[in-house]
């Protein structure tokens, strides 16, 4: 059992504020080991620096169209890219249409003077897709973020905080950065609003992975592959992992060079939510589609 004074309060980890849990086994732990726990966890408390990315590629307009795909090729949404660019400030904009009829569209405007500067960012997520039904809007000069969502009794709910946000925040923007960061440095750290439902601040560092090939028809070319790992800072970080609350991976393809494009993106939407892949697709007309089914025929 547990003592009051033992019960974990770690702020923004759903699992962990209740007796069981991993602080609860101190009683079990011989005084060596618990020591050597408490070492590790004290030398994980180092903080991680995160920095606002340079502007090397101005964003301009477009309108691309991707497909949601779980690991093993099964589309399960159809969607939108759209970008528009006025001066210095540009709106990009991500939605999802699932099969299932659930709907994800996350909204962000950012500016791009010398440095990318989120401005605000707005994220919509529902239907049985995901573990929570969620509205979530960012207020990057204010640092008013708002969160509205569905609890597990069906009952709306609302959370509203002020946070020191800081200017590297990339909420709605990985695409774009990824293709902004320098090849030169080993790796790059920024910030991002996470939590469900109450907010909090993590850092996501990302390392290059490698070249990885691919095709254009029967034409051979090469993507650049980045890992994103989210690091939560603090004892919490280091409990998250040992919970099972320590947020997936995720991994973006990008093609260098003059007009860098990201090619394809795989990792969760949510939260604690399964591993999906985002890829980009092209237009098929329904008379090449007829002739295609009549070919397996």
């Amino acid at each position: 059992m547990c003592t009051g004074a033992l019960k974990p309060r770690i702020p923004h980890l759903k699992g962990v504020n209740r007796p069981g849990s991993f602080l609860c086994v101190r009683h079990a732990l011989t005084p060596k080991l618990f020591a050597l726990i408490l070492f590790i966890i004290g030398s994980q408390l180092r903080p991680v620096f995160a920095e606002p990315i340079a502007v090397r590629q101005m964003e301009g307009s477009l309108h691309g169209f991707l497909a949601l795909q779980t690991l093993d090729g099964k589309t399960i949404a159809e969607g939108d890219l759209i970008e528009t660019a006025k001066a210095a400030t540009v709106k990009v904009q991500m939605v999802f249409h699932f099969h299932d009829g659930s709907y994800y569209e996350e909204t962000s405007e950012f500016s791009q003077r010398g440095q990318f500067r989120l401005l605000r960012n707005h994220l919509v997520q529902k239907g049985p897709s995901f573990k929570m039904a969620m509205e979530r809007s960012i207020d990057a000069s204010t640092g008013q973020v708002s969160v509205r969502y569905t609890d597990d009794k069906g009952n709306q709910k609302e959370e509203s905080e002020h946070i020191e946000l800081p200017a590297d925040l990339a909420n709605g923007m990985f695409f774009v950065l990824i293709k902004n960061i320098d090849p030169a440095k080993a790796e790059t750290t920024v910030s991002a609003v996470a939590g469900e439902p109450k907010p909090r601040v993590v850092k996501v560092v990302t390392t290059l992975e490698g070249k990885a090939p691919f095709l254009v028809g029967r034409s051979k070319r090469e993507a650049i592959e980045f890992n994103l790992k989210p690091h939560i800072e603090g004892a919490a970080g280091v409990i998250a992992p040992l919970v099972g609350k320590q947020p997936a991976d995720a991994h973006i393809w990008v093609v260098a060079g003059e007009g860098p494009i990201a090619l394809k993106s795989e990792g969760p939407l949510e939260p604690e939510g399964p591993v999906w892949r985002i890829v980009n697709v092209g237009a098929v007309w329904p008379s090449d589609a007829a002739q295609t089914e009549s070919k397996k025929q």
